[in-house]
């Protein structure tokens, strides 16, 4: 490496660390206490205090920044770990568990996410001359690339949108699609690419996500679906895992037991009747799952939850 670089890649890491801490200063104004904030359509903000209890919940398709402490998404068996240095990209939903690691009132877990939609990601595709990615392969729909100097930038500029808001609708949208840019010309941008077209296995594992997220309270009929979407049953087993770390089966009960724990805490149902609404005919079946994924059953989950009265975990 010759003297040039060197000056290079000193001042790019300056350039991170002015970054960094401008974007912790900027979420720490935005949300002073704990809690996710929405300050920009498609843009959240979040502030956790303190590490807490995994949280259950959907991955959207997002891009997620953590501008200080650090988090953990699980994925069937996969584990996710990232932070200030790391961003996450989900680009399917997807049910998983999400943790925070790094957090203390004095140094809380501060953190920035991005939708995204795949209409923009395929229109800045076509503008930006990319091809698509070609090859009949699966992509993992969530991984954590590191976070480079051009792609924190963007983030920045951003966030500063929140006090020009006579500008923010000009400008969000230009610096959307450059984040959308970076990401497609980075590390992950043949996956992004391969979840963007109808190339590959994965168009036709987003559409089956799509239909089981919908009707998730339904029996699942493999035979049927993989007909549907012109693959064998082994085959859509196969490229199923391959994008979303779970079975169809695994992936439709997470599915109704984050439902049916909603139901309970937003709808006072009874446990069986939450049961019932999510495609349970055995309510001590229902039990026995739901026991499997949250650690406690139906009735003394929702009970500790009540009383943590837990401000909810962002998402990013």
């Amino acid at each position: 490496m010759d003297r040039i670089d060197g000056e290079q890649m000193e001042r790019d890491a300056l350039r991170v660390q002015v970054h960094r801490q401008e974007l912790v200063e900027r979420i720490t104004q935005a949300v002073p206490v704990d809690g996710v904030v929405e300050p920009l359509a498609g843009l959240h903000l979040g502030r956790v205090s303190c590490p807490r209890e995994p949280n259950h919940h959907v991955q959207e398709p997002s891009f997620c920044v953590i501008a200080q402490g650090s988090k953990e998404v699980l994925l069937g068996e996969s584990r996710y770990r990232y932070d200030p240095f790391h961003y996450l990209l989900a680009t399917v939903d997807l049910p998983s568990v999400t943790r925070v690691l790094e957090a203390s009132p004095d140094c809380p877990y501060l953190s920035f996410r991005l939708d995204l939609d795949p209409a923009l990601v395929s229109a800045v595709m076509v503008e930006a001359g990319h091809a698509p990615a070609h090859g009949r392969t699966d992509a993992r729909a969530i991984d954590v690339s590191p976070l480079d100097a051009n792609l924190l930038d963007a983030v920045v500029r951003a966030v500063r949108l929140l006090d020009s808001p006579g500008e923010a609708p000009i400008l969000m949208p230009l610096i959307t699609r450059e984040i959308v840019f970076r990401l497609l010309i980075g590390e992950q941008g043949t996956r992004l690419r391969h979840l963007a077209t109808m190339e590959g296995y994965t168009p036709h594992i987003a559409r089956a996500i799509e239909r089981l997220r919908q009707e998730f309270d339904q029996p699942l009929r493999i035979e049927e679906m993989a007909r549907e979407l012109g693959m064998s049953v082994s085959g859509f087993h196969h490229h199923f895992k391959a994008v979303t770390a779970l079975s169809p089966l695994q992936f439709q009960k997470q599915l109704r037991l984050q439902e049916a724990r909603r139901l309970m805490l937003g709808e006072d149902l009874d446990a069986a009747s939450a049961a019932y609404r999510v495609g349970y005919h055995d309510a001590a079946y229902f039990s026995r799952e739901y026991k499997s994924h949250f650690g406690a059953p139906p009735i003394r989950d929702v009970q500790r939850l009540r009383e943590a009265a837990a401000v909810p975990v962002p998402n990013t």
